[in-house]
């Protein structure tokens, strides 16, 4: 089975592939401001958890919007197993 990457901006579908891994918004301390989150990722279980704070979905999607990303990941690897494979890109790369 091959792995493919999708590409999506939709709200409901990044959430709900995030929550589906046990996924929950998150920004890396120290890199926002006090009404910035700063620079966004989504914190898995065993992840970075101490560099990183956890936020609203909210805030997550209002930051997202704000800085036009796109969501770039795929559902499963090779081997079929789940993919936790994700990062942000411009939206011009859609």
């Amino acid at each position: 089975m091959a792995s493919e990457s999708k590409i999506t901006t939709d709200h409901e579908t990044i959430r709900h592939w995030a929550e589906e891994r046990n996924g929950k918004p998150a920004a890396v301390k120290g890199t926002g401001a006090k009404d910035d989150a700063g620079i966004l990722r989504i914190d898995f279980p065993g992840g970075e958890e101490e560099k990183l704070a956890e936020i609203s979905w909210e805030e997550f999607f209002d930051k997202f919007e704000e800085n036009q990303l796109a969501f770039l990941y795929q559902d499963t690897v090779k081997s079929g197993d789940t993919s936790r494979f994700f990062k942000f890109v411009n939206r011009g790369r859609e």
